[in-house]
């Protein structure tokens, strides 16, 4: 006796279009929103960046005019000096702070984690040009909560706003602060992927919590690591929002970020052409930063 063999069911092509459209009309729509606001204004940006277009008027070629005056201008590298200074004190502290913290609110003795949680997300729900306003008057020296209670306990006011050094410490504490909370959430997650079964297996070898983390938590955090240094060192690179509204890159320009000195020269100065070469002089910097560290992943990876 044969084996009735079930007929193959054949989907018609009027099923297979149907089936296809859903995917095409969302690539065509993530196409056409790339396009309009990322590749168009990126060429107009370029095309801008060889003229003196001032944001009014016609815009007259002048070549490489403006990045001849860009690299001959003093302010120019300083913002750059202090842009890289504020990456290299932000993006470590905002790699080990929250490392830090996700280890201890993942172990297993927190008895407070859930709500410890909340008080730490809290940061994420503000903006930052929120948070900047409430760091100014937190770091006011006049009037901010920081000198008032140095003043009671005998230490007196400190300048966070007109010396240049602890101006750009106020605003690592603050930016530190505020991308807590999103590093938090990456550690945490990828912590608690981790098997329990390898802890267990380490502590009855007799290692400590140190070398539990050194050994087993470390390495397996490598590809989230990668992810919270290269997101936290773009986000240094372009900070404009937090600083501006804490300090607006002073006392005086001696604090200019990157992104504030393109911000003065292109909407202040009315110098559109010249902030235009300044911010693909940006781009170029951070597209040298995410692949260096994308190499540097890489080797350590096959190493």
């Amino acid at each position: 006796m044969t084996a009735v063999q079930a007929p193959v069911r054949r989907i018609s092509w009027q099923t297979r279009a149907r089936n296809n459209l859903v995917p095409f009309g969302f690539t065509v729509v993530t196409m056409v929103l790339f396009a309009v606001f990322f590749v168009w204004p990126a060429v107009l940006g370029l095309y801008y960046s060889f003229t003196n277009y001032r944001g009014y008027g016609t815009a007259k070629l002048v070549g490489f005019a403006n990045y001849v005056e860009l690299f001959s201008d003093s302010d120019f590298y300083q913002a750059v000096l202090r842009t890289l200074t504020y990456a290299v004190l932000v993006v470590p502290l905002g790699f080990v702070v929250p490392l830090f913290i996700s280890v201890l609110l993942v172990g297993p003795f927190c008895r407070w984690s859930r709500a410890a949680q909340i008080l730490f997300f809290v940061p994420w729900l503000i903006s930052p040009i929120v948070a900047g306003v409430i760091w100014r008057w937190m770091f006011g020296e006049s009037f901010g909560v920081v000198n008032f209670v140095l003043s009671k306990v005998g230490i007196g006011q400190i300048s966070w706003q007109t010396d240049s050094n602890l101006s750009l410490a106020t605003v690592v504490i603050a930016a530190v602060w505020g991308g807590l909370a999103f590093n938090l959430l990456l550690f945490m997650a990828a912590l608690r992927n981790i098997p329990r079964s390898y802890y267990e297996a380490a502590q009855i070898d007799g290692a400590s919590s140190w070398r539990q983390f050194w050994s087993i938590s470390l390495p397996l955090l490598r590809p989230t690591s990668f992810m919270v240094i290269l997101l936290s060192s773009i986000g240094a690179m372009k900070e404009f929002a937090l600083v501006q509204a804490l300090n607006g890159g002073g006392p005086g320009n001696t604090n200019y970020l990157m992104v504030q000195y393109i911000y003065h020269t292109g909407f202040e100065l009315n110098k559109v052409g010249y902030a235009s070469a300044a911010s693909f002089v940006l781009m170029v910097m951070l597209l040298v930063i995410a692949l260096i560290q994308v190499r540097i992943d890489r080797r350590t990876e096959l190493g």
